[in-house]
């Protein structure tokens, strides 16, 4: 990967907290050269959030990385002609104040523009800068919500939950930055600048898959299915007997056959996927195929031998896609067994049978 593949572009910066800065970000780690502005009293809010080293959130280090920054008031008329003067050397512009803020400063993109006509401004806010919604303020949460993503993120019947990090906030960023090299490839065809208007909602409802068109041809309306995925199975995260998780995805039949030879049971490999279909068009739970496939075949063991570095690194070539997509552990067991449903240890047999069959697959 070329990290200096945006050498030369030149960005300023004038959002803060984190979809501004996460989008100026990524244009740096690929060698842009950015200029991030910030108020000359406190800086940009995020230099205090969560845990801080030497009084500085280590957040904001990871943020702000390769970057230069400049105090600069913006609601002066010098700290405005500051930004102006930087404006006409830029490629590229990013805000994400609330929709008026820059206009409100005498800053407005389209004059921006007008003095370089080859500046790409993006601007990131929650609802977008028209519509009905656009004086409303906005932060990532809301945008999580309103793009549907909340709804799904919990439980059946219980409290919606946050994914753990500002993804709407990221997804937002993201969504901007491709709009930032399809704006720098149209500039290179015309000559031209442009304005890219991203909403925070609208980027997380970019990302919702099929929950509209089922809706639209099937007046379905996907609900809270906890780590499950509603009508693919199995794919979920199980309970070892160490209390432990074990994600399992094997929603692919040719996954699926892998995952029973792994756990030795190649006899299950066909019919239990036959079966499995059948549930999944009536409507069945993964809780009660789980059910199901423990009530009709007995128990499901996974052994998982210690395994040595140079191991990971030959499963991550030619079999590193099919290893993680047959079975994702995403957390550390303990070098013992571990299974799904009742406990049940491996047999001397089952065990070398597991371990050669993992052999096999290092070759």
């Amino acid at each position: 990967m070329n990290t200096s593949a945006l050498a030369g572009l030149k960005v300023l910066e004038l959002g803060q907290l984190i979809a501004g800065p996460f989008a100026a970000k990524t244009l740096a780690d690929f060698g842009a050269e950015v200029i991030k502005v910030e108020a000359p009293d406190s800086g940009d809010p995020l230099r205090k959030w969560r845990m801080l080293k030497d009084g500085t959130s280590v957040w904001w280090q990871v943020q702000s990385r390769n970057k230069r920054s400049l105090a600069l008031d913006l609601r002066t008329t010098e700290g405005q002609g500051i930004v102006r003067q930087l404006a006409l050397e830029a490629d590229v512009l990013i805000e994400n104040f609330r929709p008026g803020a820059m206009e409100g400063w005498d800053l407005s993109p389209e004059d921006l523009i007008a003095q370089n006509p080859k500046l790409i401004v993006l601007r990131i806010s929650g609802y977008g800068q028209t519509g009905p919604y656009r004086n409303r303020p906005g932060f990532g949460v809301i945008g999580e919500a309103m793009g549907g993503l909340r709804h799904l993120t919990a439980e059946p019947g219980r409290v919606p939950v946050r994914v753990g990090v500002s993804i709407g906030d990221t997804l937002s960023a993201l969504h901007g930055v491709i709009g930032i090299l399809l704006a720098l490839q149209h500039r290179h065809a015309t000559g031209q600048g442009q304005v890219i208007d991203v909403a925070l909602y609208e980027s997380v409802f970019n990302c919702m898959e099929s929950l509209l068109p089922e809706y639209s041809a099937f007046g379905a309306v996907r609900g809270p299915a906890g780590s499950a995925l509603p009508g693919i199975a199995p794919t979920n995260a199980y309970r070892c007997r160490d209390d432990a998780y074990a994600l399992i995805a094997g929603n692919g039949d040719s996954i699926f056959k892998r995952l029973m030879n792994l756990i030795g049971r190649s006899d299950l490999a066909n019919d239990l996927r036959r079966e499995l279909r059948t549930l999944i068009k009536q409507g069945k739970t993964d809780a009660e195929i789980r059910e199901f496939m423990v009530s009709r075949y007995g128990d499901f063991v996974l052994y998982r031998p210690p395994v040595k570095p140079t191991t990971w690194l030959l499963w991550l070539g030619p079999f590193g896609l099919m290893i993680v997509g047959v079975v994702a552990l995403f957390v550390y067991l303990r070098r013992r067994s571990t299974e799904i449903g009742p406990v049940n240890v491996l047999t001397d047999e089952e065990r070398k049978r597991a371990e050669a069959m993992l052999q096999e697959g290092e070759k």
